[in-house]
């Protein structure tokens, strides 16, 4: 394996030494008072109870909402928001698909005010598109294997928390982006209407939008490929309705959320196959593709309790419910196959995945128990999750209804005194599988597969501890365990042998993720900045390999994932800051259980090393000016390693993007401009360059350069 990074190393040297040239500078001009101002408290609800940064032991990071507006000005696309702001999170397909897009090598739970979003029972790999971006207030990210908020993050957590009024009186928003390359059938609008309204202790957000996504071009002017089946942002559009409604009544808050989304493909262009020899990418055409379009459809629905003080604690409850469809486009791969309906080769079907969840989270929060500074967090999460994929076309099962529930009680202590806060606890996951009697697909041999149950239980632990070592200095160790499923539904919709049964597949053990980090943070009134280094393993872990017919092979063998991350912002007046992170990941894996750990990772798992620098310029009151870039490195990997017919090769060739952003605050409200990929720079994607079994129909290359303004007016 080689890697070309000096001119990386050489850039995260410079952003390391200047953080902490800078964080020295602002605290000792903090202590001598020059230029003092308050510092800002960050409070994260993700841990299950508010907590500042610094009290919690472990890397986390909260995205603002004016980050996040740059960022959406720029491209609304929630997943590049998250590759820009979180060091460890992979680049951005520009897809509704997120197949590849990790977080520290591995899968990341995402919720929507503590509403799971993800589906690891059966991933489609679209549950990034479940909310429209206006409504989101800021997002909360814990990096590293977690079970605090359940199953499903042995990567981290990703809470995007949505937006509640902060002012007395009626406020109605009005606002609208318009993007384009100035090209044939090559506009994105989107317009959407936000009322807002507080009144004493009632409260309500109101938000309807509506949006049209037209073709896109890469840097030579040609038309983006279209990923007809796995589903894309491009010939689409979608609507978004959102009501948030609370009421308070002294210490206690009552609140009802509800969010349906939807978006769909509009079905007028087909793909273009690339033409590998020629070096010419996948590209599409006019016309229209077989089936149905691709389409997200969810709605997302809670209930939030909240006592502040009750007992001496604070008492937080939650029911809630989420059903999620999503549409594949149609395909005649030959897994979707069988004589009865077409000669084999002629038939196209199309799959469907839906995930109906509902569940219950129960925490209360008592500090000062028996001892002052201890403080105790103790309650039970209920969790039901029905999940199926079938072929919309005929009907047909290709995975089983899987019928999964889980109860969780969990207990966390924390001490602290002085400068020292000590945390850890344990959550006993104990969840059961039900799957019934069913048939596999003709294209497996249509086996009857038994159906069954399967239980687990298993306890999850962590431990760690904050030391705030001077001012605005603190540092951290932790251990986490985070737990999860494999992709049950792949697991059982490829059984291509007789006399199987659900109760006897190996295959559905859980996996359970280690996480050891170390860090170290500073926030002054000047700026932050925090480091670590981390250790992430798992004795029976996942990873899927496409085998030469371009099927997908869940082993479960070892993975270990080591890595560094350095992000900070540092501000040198008023009116300028500047930004940077840099992530490096190392994963590695066995051939087959037992065997040497001398694989590396491939691109569905891991993102290259990647840093991100930018700036921010106030250039006049109401006037802000932001550029930024992000370089990601060169990767080759298990060069001539094969498993099976799976090749794991994998090769890279990085890029660099820069994008500029800026605001104006005007007499018709505030006007926005931006140009993405400001060097029109021609590349193809991380993804579709470095999997090891490229299809001519998703070797895409990424956007060109794109311009977008927008407006947004509050009367």
């Amino acid at each position: 394996m080689t890697h070309r990074l000096p001119l990386v190393r050489a850039g995260a040297a410079a952003v390391a030494t200047a953080c902490l040239l800078w964080g020295h500078a602002a605290l000792a001009q903090h202590e001598t008072g020059e230029n003092a101002r308050d510092i800002e408290e960050v409070i994260v609800t993700a841990t299950r109870t508010a907590k500042a940064v610094d009290r919690i032991p472990g890397a986390v990071s909260v995205i603002s909402q004016r980050e996040l507006e740059a960022q959406y000005l720029v491209a609304d696309d929630p997943s590049a928001a998250l590759a820009t702001y979180i060091p460890g999170y992979a680049p951005s397909r520009q897809k509704m698909s997120a197949a590849g897009e990790s977080m520290r090598g591995r899968t990341t739970l995402i919720l929507m005010d503590g509403v799971p979003q993800s589906n690891p029972l059966r991933a489609g790999m679209r549950e990034g598109y479940f909310a429209d971006t206006a409504i989101i207030e800021r997002i909360e990210v814990i990096n590293g294997a977690s079970a605090i908020q359940g199953m499903g993050a042995t990567g981290g957590i990703v809470n995007y928390i949505t937006k509640t009024p902060k002012a007395e009186g009626t406020h109605v928003t009005v606002n609208a982006r318009l993007a384009s390359q100035l090209r044939h059938d090559n506009v994105d609008w989107k317009t959407g209407v936000t009322v807002a309204h507080k009144s004493g202790a009632f409260d309500l957000l109101a938000y309807a939008s509506a949006q049209q996504r037209g073709m896109a071009y890469d840097g030579k002017g040609r038309l983006l490929g279209m990923d007809a089946v796995q589903g894309d942002t491009m010939d689409a559009g979608g609507s978004d309705l959102f009501v948030k409604l609370g009421r308070n009544v002294g210490d206690q808050r009552l609140q009802l959320t509800v969010n349906r989304f939807q978006f769909e493909g509009d079905g007028d262009y087909r793909t273009v196959p690339a033409n590998f020899a020629a070096g010419i990418p996948t590209s599409s055409t006019e016309g229209t593709p077989p089936g149905m379009a691709p389409r997200n459809d969810v709605k997302t629905a809670s209930l939030d309790y909240r006592h502040a003080d009750l007992l001496g604690g604070a008492l937080t409850a939650q029911v809630f419910s989420q059903d999620f469809s999503s549409l594949f486009g149609a395909t005649n791969t030959a897994t979707f196959q069988d004589i009865r309906y077409a000669p084999i080769g002629t038939f196209y079907d199309q799959s469907e995945i839906k995930a109906d969840k509902h569940g219950a989270k129960l925490t209360y929060v008592r500090p000062d128990l028996l001892l002052r500074g201890v403080e105790a967090t103790v309650g039970i999460d209920y969790l039901r999750d029905r999940s199926r994929q079938q072929l919309a076309g005929t009907g047909r099962t290709w995975v089983p209804t899987l019928d999964f529930t889980s109860t969780a009680p969990f207990l966390q202590l924390e001490y602290e005194r002085g400068p020292i806060t000590v945390r850890g606890g344990m959550r006993r996951e104990s969840a059961d599988l039900r799957v019934d009697t069913y048939t596999t697909l003709a294209a497996y041999g249509s086996r009857l597969v038994q159906g069954g149950e399967r239980s687990f239980s298993k306890a999850v632990k962590n431990v760690g501890a904050v030391w705030r070592f001077a001012p605005q200095w603190s540092a951290f160790v932790s251990s986490a365990e985070g737990f999860g499923l494999p992709d049950v539904g792949l697991v059982l919709r490829g059984v291509n042998r007789p006399n199987q049964s659900v109760a006897s597949l190996f295959s559905l053990e859980p996996v359970v993720t280690r996480n050891n980090e170390v860090g170290v943070n500073w926030r002054g009134a000047l700026g932050h900045v925090g480091a670590s280094a981390y250790d992430s393993r798992s004795k029976l872990g996942t990873v899927l390999r496409i085998n030469a017919q371009g099927n997908g092979v869940l082993d479960r063998v070892p993975t270990t994932v080591r890595g560094w991350e350095i992000v900070g912002e540092l501000r040198a007046s008023k009116v300028l800051s500047a930004f940077g992170s840099y992530a490096s990941t190392r994963g590695k894996t066995a051939a087959t259980a037992g065997a040497p750990m001398d694989l590396a990772l491939g691109a569905r798992s891991q993102a290259p090393d990647k840093l991100v620098l930018g700036a921010n310029w106030q250039v006049a009151a109401g006037t802000q000016l932001r550029l930024q870039a992000t370089r990601l490195e060169d990767r080759d990997i298990n060069v001539g390693r094969t498993v099976g017919t799976s090749n794991l090769e994998e090769h890279f060739r990085g890029y660099t993007l820069a994008d500029v952003a800026a605001t104006f605050d005007t007499r018709f409200g505030k006007v926005g401009l931006a140009v993405e990929n400001l060097t029109d720079r021609q590349y193809i994607g991380y993804y579709p360059q470095s999997a090891n079994y490229k299809e001519a129909a998703s070797y895409f290359a990424g956007r060109g350069r794109t311009l977008s303004a927008s407006v947004s007016r509050t009367f």
